[in-house]
């Protein structure tokens, strides 16, 4: 084997060994701090509200899963009465989904493009179902930025460590 060869095999592990550790940095639970979008105009719009509540967890087996709620939703069923879709009107439904999301599924990191992939198994909105959510992502300390730009609007989530 000759220098260059030995040289060659020596970038290649050091590159083995940096994917994963990028991969592990987004490995645990997540809690929402804020989840930005920006308007047209150049404004900035609350989707989850000022004071957003959720999660994000990604584990070593490659899976996530993600929840976000706007707090203060309107609660028409009355206490201690469970629910059903079916039974449910327009309205009921309306007010249960306005503000909030849930899916999961399994991810993986492209590096190259700083793009965190979520493959959507299950979700709330079927239409996600079986879609990739691209995420630009970057690590500030002990919290977690991803950026999604849908119809032209980036949305900035940010996201903070929970402690183990």
């Amino acid at each position: 084997m000759n220098r260059r060869q030995i040289v060659g095999l020596a970038s290649l592990a050091a590159a083995a060994q940096a994917k994963p550790a990028v991969r592990a940095r987004f490995l645990g639970v997540w809690r929402l701090v804020s989840c930005e979008r920006k308007t047209r105009d150049g404004g900035i719009e609350y989707p989850y509200g000022e004071k957003p509540v959720g999660r994000i967890t990604y584990d070593k087996a490659g899976r996530m899963s993600a929840q976000l709620m706007r707090p203060g939703r309107r609660s028409t069923v009355p206490s201690g009465v469970s629910m059903i879709a079916a039974n449910a009107s327009a309205e009921e439904m309306r007010e249960a989904l306005s503000g909030f999301i849930a899916y999961f599924g399994k991810f993986d990191v492209d590096e190259a493009s700083k793009t965190v992939i979520h493959h959507v198994q299950a979700c709330l909105i079927p239409g996600w179902v079986g879609t990739d959510l691209k995420r630009a992502y970057r690590f500030e300390k002990n919290r977690l930025i991803l950026t999604s730009v849908a119809l032209g609007r980036p949305t900035e989530l940010v996201w903070e460590r929970e402690p183990d």
